[in-house]
């Protein structure tokens, strides 16, 4: 561990609207896909710890869920834990859109973040889609509705300014000896980075016709004998049959396609060969079960 009495070491967290880019900033951060992307909202329903060591300081992100006004048992599970966060860690990062125009889930967030003393940085995101000189008026606009310690323009698509971004979450953190070794990058136990891999490559693949009702349970993950191969069998749960057939395909053919683009991710993760099989089972209103979700690996003393 490092010895350094100048080293840092602290928790930040993302927030911010579904689809504000939260996984994408958190990818390009830590250098490699931890944090599922989609863009469809409601993606990150765990909360997914990164973990980034520099020479000058090791920071540990806590990706939450979106904060929005719940509408089931899972959206209150997934609202609990984002402002949960908030008085967890050193630096909040909130995450927004470049706009003169501030909604009614950035006033909610605001709402929020305006009952925490933790320090909060604003970072306005994907600033390779407006003109530099517009950026200005976004800061002002925002700058009145918060006290932010500090405010980022950065693109995570394109890194633009993201060392700047940790540079800053960096000044808010305590001196301290690192919490992980070195080449730690994530907590989350490899079954879940699996499901959610799978989870995502699902998303991806079906139109808006299936909601966000599915959910993916990994039943068996095991290394061959002698071989450097893993099998994995895991299971893709929907609410209702006909989204079973949505998502089996016309002779299996949806099943296999998201089977083949989440067996290549997994692969490339966790750097083997990968026998991926995949089955599709219905229950209903698994949402509001409290046991269905804690097979879904949410963890019991977050709902």
């Amino acid at each position: 561990m490092n010895e350094n009495p100048a080293y840092k070491s602290g928790f930040a967290t993302l927030i911010g609207r579904p689809n504000v880019g939260k996984s994408t900033l958190m990818n390009r951060l830590i250098g490699q896909k931890i944090a599922i992307t989609s863009n469809k909202p409601q993606t990150t329903r765990n909360r997914i710890q990164t973990v980034l060591t520099l020479e000058e300081g090791q920071i540990v992100f806590l990706d939450t869920p979106g904060i929005h006004k719940a509408k089931n048992k899972l959206g209150d599970y997934m609202v609990n834990v984002a402002e949960h966060t908030l008085n967890d860690v050193d630096v909040i990062l909130w995450l927004v859109e470049p706009s003169n125009f501030i909604g009614a889930g950035e006033r909610h967030i605001i709402e929020q973040l305006k009952k925490t003393k933790t320090p909060v940085i604003l970072v306005i995101n994907k600033t390779d889609t407006v003109k530099k000189e517009e950026i200005l008026a976004f800061i002002d606009t925002y700058r009145k509705e918060l006290d932010f310690q500090e405010i980022v323009p950065v693109s995570a698509l394109k890194g633009d300014n993201t060392d700047v971004l940790i540079q800053c979450i960096l000044k808010y953190l305590p001196y301290g000896p690192a919490f992980y070794d070195e080449d730690t990058i994530t907590d989350q136990p490899e079954r879940q980075i699996v499901a959610e891999v799978i989870r995502e490559k699902a998303l991806h693949a079906l139109n808006e016709e299936i909601p966000h009702g599915i959910a993916v349970s990994v039943d068996k993950m095991k290394v061959r004998k002698g071989k450097k191969i893993i099998d994995i069998d895991a299971t893709i749960v929907c609410e209702k049959d006909s989204h079973k057939g949505i998502i089996i395909g016309k002779q299996g053919s949806m099943l296999k396609k998201i089977g083949s683009t989440a067996r290549f991710e997994i692969e490339r993760l966790l750097d083997c060969k990968v026998n991926l099989k995949l089955w599709v089972k219905v229950q209903k209103n698994w949402r509001d079960s409290d046991y269905m979700m804690k097979n879904f690996g949410y963890r019991e003393d977050e709902m």
